[in-house]
């Protein structure tokens, strides 16, 4: 019979389990997101180095947990709990950090400075994004249609008769003097659409975040448990060979 309670500890290496995949997920994301990191950090967003740390950090305690809980041992069982403290404050610590470059980065597209946009348009890829953007949602522009400089593609052109994403009547403009390109162009700039999509993003991380640190919480307190239940095993052991002696 083992040390732990069958269950609590099926239960505890199963939840590890869970994490260990939700890590290598997590390691794959961090992997897909290295493209646009520059665009990002230039926006205010964080280091995507933060982005691996977590993912690992998921992985590698995940793992602690799975042996602490197969091994039985009060050593792994109490380092793994201490990785659970440290792990619950760190998770609150992003979770707080997640919130303010939110912030940050939604004031930062809502400024009519073009230097904000030039991250964007000085990648190639990005610039392909967001003329697919502008076609399907009718705006122009990270912040203004200036920020395409002298020449205004055509995913920019306006017509009097159509309508925006969500069925309302698009607003046309005439293009800046001295560019060239579409007569009429979208006068929105698809700022606010960026930031929605962007916005979904951070909701997720704020969940995960502030999820992990209520997770960690859990884990701490059941690490605490099987640390005991390990010490009576080991304790009532000892004292029943000293009697038998």
């Amino acid at each position: 019979m083992g040390k732990i309670n069958g269950c609590l500890k099926c239960l505890f290496i199963f939840f590890n389990v869970v994490f260990a995949i939700i890590g290598c997920v997590l390691i794959y994301g961090a992997v897909k997101v290295s493209s646009v990191s520059p665009q990002m950090s230039a926006l205010g967003g964080p280091s995507l180095g933060w982005a691996w740390l977590f993912a690992i950090g998921v992985l590698g305690i995940s793992c602690l947990g799975i042996f602490a809980g197969c091994s039985e041992k009060v050593l792994a069982l109490k380092i793994f709990a201490g990785f659970m403290g440290v792990g619950m404050v760190i998770m609150l610590i992003f979770g707080i950090v997640v919130v303010v470059t939110r912030n940050k980065i939604r004031d930062a597209l809502k400024n009519t400075s073009s230097e904000v946009a030039k991250p964007i348009m000085e990648d190639e890829g990005m610039r392909e994004m967001l003329e697919q953007l502008q076609q399907s949602t009718h705006c122009c522009g990270v912040v203004s249609p200036r920020d395409w400089g002298n020449r205004i593609p055509a995913s920019c052109q306006c017509s009097t008769y159509g309508s925006g994403l969500f069925g309302q009547r698009d607003k046309c403009i005439s293009r800046p003097e001295g560019t060239t390109g579409p007569s009429q162009i979208y006068g929105q700039p698809c700022s606010d659409t960026i930031f929605q999509i962007m916005d979904i993003a951070f909701k997720i991380s704020m969940g995960f975040c502030f999820g992990f640190a209520i997770t960690a919480l859990m884990g701490l307190l059941v690490s605490f448990f099987m640390i005991h239940q390990v010490k009576r095993h080991d304790g009532g052991g000892a004292s029943i060979a000293m009697k038998g002696y």
